[in-house]
This record gives C-alpha cells, sequence and structure tokens, in this order.
C-alpha cells in the first residue's frame, strides 16, 4: 500500500514537471517569436511602389493613382488621414509631368493671418521632391519656417556651402537648383530655414517622409518658384 502510494506519488511529480517544461517551453518559444516579430518590424521599411506609368495617363496625372499612393505609404506608417485631412489635402506634380520625383501632398492645419501663424503637414514619396523656391514679403512679412521630421526621412537642401555626395536630383530640375548645402533629416529632428527670403527645398529619402512645418502666415503671393514653368495647381480640386 505504501508503495503503491509512493508511485502515485511520483508519478504526480513527473507528470507535474513535464506540464511545468511543457510550459516553459511554450513561454521561451512565445517569447522568441514575439522578438523575432519585433526585429522584423525594425526591419521593415517603406519602399516605392508607384512610378510615372502609374501617375500619368495619355500625358494627364491621375489624382487618383496619386491619393492611393499616399495612403499607401502613410498606411504603413500608421497615419490615418481623418475628415479634416482628407477635406484639406491637395497634391500636386508642380505641373512638370514627373510626379515620380517632384511632387507632393500635404494640407494646413492653420494658416491664420491675423495672428501670423502657421502650420503645415507635408507628404513625401520615395525620392519625391518639392522645387526649389523662397518666399518674399508681401502685405505681410516674408515666410521663416522649421520642419521636424515625423516618418522617413528627407534630404533639407538652402544656400551655403555645398554638400559632397549629393544624392541624386531629379532630370527635370537640371538648371533650377541654387541651392546645394544639405543636411541628411531624421525623424524628431528639428531644422529651420537658414535665411529668410533664401531658395531652399527638400527631397524624400527611399523611404518616403511625413514632415511637420511650423511658420508665421504663409501667403502664396509671396511664393518664388526658381523654374518658371512650375505652377502650384492641385489635382484633387480639379476632380
Amino acid at each position: 500500500m505504501i508503495k503503491k502510494g509512493l508511485n502515485v506519488a511520483l508519478m504526480g511529480v513527473l507528470g507535474l514537471a513535464i506540464v511545468g517544461c511543457d510550459g516553459q517551453q511554450k513561454k521561451t518559444s512565445e517569447t522568441k517569436e514575439s522578438i523575432n516579430i519585433t526585429k522584423n518590424m525594425e526591419q521593415a521599411v517603406y519602399t516605392k511602389k508607384f512610378t510615372n506609368k502609374d501617375f500619368y495617363k495619355d500625358g494627364k496625372f491621375q489624382g487618383d493613382v496619386a491619393l492611393k499612393a499616399y495612403e499607401d505609404m502613410l498606411s504603413f506608417y500608421g497615419i490615418q488621414l481623418s475628415d479634416f485631412m482628407r477635406k484639406n489635402l491637395w497634391i500636386i506634380d508642380f505641373e512638370l509631368g514627373d510626379f515620380e520625383h517632384v511632387g507632393m501632398a500635404g494640407f494646413f492645419w492653420v494658416n491664420d493671418a491675423e495672428h501670423g501663424y502657421f502650420a503645415h503637414e507635408i507628404y513625401l514619396l520615395p525620392g519625391q521632391m518639392i522645387t526649389e523656391h523662397r518666399h518674399v514679403a508681401t502685405d505681410h512679412p516674408a515666410k521663416h519656417e522649421s520642419w521636424m521630421v515625423n516618418k522617413g526621412f528627407v534630404y533639407n537642401f538652402s544656400t551655403g556651402e555645398e554638400t559632397p555626395n549629393c544624392p541624386k536630383l531629379p532630370e527635370c530640375q537640371n538648371g533650377f537648383i541654387t541651392a546645394k548645402h544639405f543636411v541628411k533629416q531624421n525623424p524628431g529632428e528639428i531644422l529651420p530655414l537658414n535665411g529668410i527670403g533664401e531658395p531652399h527645398f527638400m527631397m524624400a529619402g527611399e523611404n518616403g517622409a511625413c514632415v511637420f512645418e511650423f511658420a508665421n502666415y504663409h501667403d502664396g503671393n509671396g511664393l518664388r518658384f526658381t523654374n518658371p514653368k512650375v505652377q502650384f495647381t492641385d489635382v484633387l480640386s480639379q476632380k
């Protein structure tokens, strides 16, 4: 009887040990899986998915495709367009017919002439550039701005000593770039315009970019593009 009791007790201990081992192995397996998922998320990057063949049909800029491209990138970065954002969003190719390389989307959170302040959100697809421009005084002071990268990264160009190892710029901009000093601007970094009235532009890196801009009141009449062919026409408003 005693022997039988000992056998039962021993079997119980062994069972608990086996359950314990299985539980520990399962926990270790789940931990490893969680670590692998985290590593994969950290290694995942957004890359170019659309080209000019997608953006133009019979020479006409396709706003719906452009919007789809931005929505795809924003979804990757965990950004959802609210009703306000979607209602105020505009998309332009600067009427240069090269949206894959030159263009932008954005909207103004606020642009208050009375109190003189402005907040802007900029979206750039991978490798996409805003054409070089500057801001001059009108009835309002010339715009002075600062930018903070939220997602991706940009090459932020301004006047100053030319920076070596310049990234490849769009061919359609040859002859229309005077700002040759640049800084690679990463998420969380803030960079101000280096001089009021100075030419400047930015170009997204290969992962695209979402950028916050802060400034005094933006008067469109004070906007001057280096390339005289550039036009600021919102394709979404043409629907």
